[in-house]
């Protein structure tokens, strides 16, 4: 337990390091305090969460170790998550980009309100944790896993996309000084990536979880109450 414990917080350690070389190696400056602020909230956020799976759900904090294309099972997932990654990634740099070169200025207020919704973000997927113990990082189905359908679950199949959603709406905003719409658009394009996602991983769970389809007729929305 001890070992997976250190491996998580190195794992974190590193992913601030090489998102902090996202953020200031394009932007050619430390004086940027919009990103101080958007890491803090970031790491601040995972570092929570992270402490609290050591505590309350080991088991579930060493399924999440295991992420990104190379841990995938199918080749589609593969193909899908190395798109996700590439758009998390120019998520990241082109926002940074636009704070440098001034492409798109919007009011400053944006930059706080883009932290706000990574907060919240984090805490959606704090409470898929907290309610769900079998939320892998990868499409799988645990020998002793069963369908979650309270908490977030009753209001949607899949609270941990949509609470990654709003965070991911929240970065473009609060990365440059005056914001960025363009990134917004970035996000628009990752869409069909995370969306076939979710489509592969409702039929391998009707599939290979018992009482999942009950469970989709029951609760009709995917992402978004009374909406899809």
């Amino acid at each position: 337990m001890k070992s997976l414990n250190i491996k998580a917080l190195s794992a974190l350690l590193l992913l601030s390091f090489a998102m902090a070389g996202l953020l200031f190696l394009p932007a050619w400056t430390v004086n940027y305090w919009q990103a101080w602020v958007f890491l803090s909230v970031f790491f601040g956020s995972s570092l929570a969460i992270t402490l609290y799976l050591m505590k309350k759900d080991p088991k579930l904090l060493e399924r999440r170790m295991s992420a990104g294309p190379g841990a995938e099972k199918e080749k589609s997932q593969k193909i899908i998550m190395s798109l996700a990654s590439a758009g998390f990634v120019a998520l990241m740099v082109f926002p940074v980009l636009d704070h440098r070169f001034a492409w798109s200025p919007v009011p400053p207020y944006l930059a706080l309100a883009g932290d706000v919704l990574v907060a919240l973000g984090y805490l959606a997927i704090f409470f898929v944790f907290k309610e769900n113990t079998f939320t892998s990082a990868t499409i799988e189905v645990d020998p002793e896993q069963k369908v979650i359908s309270a908490g977030p679950y009753a209001l949607v199949r899949h609270p941990m996309y949509a609470g990654s959603i709003v965070m991911l709406i929240g970065i473009p905003p609060a990365l440059p000084a005056l914001g960025s719409w363009w990134g917004l658009f970035i996000i628009i394009l990752m869409m069909p990536a995370l969306i076939c996602r979710l489509v592969d991983e409702e039929r391998f769970l009707a599939k290979n979880l018992p009482g999942y389809v009950e469970y989709k007729n029951k609760v009709k929305y995917r992402l978004v109450p009374f909406v899809w």
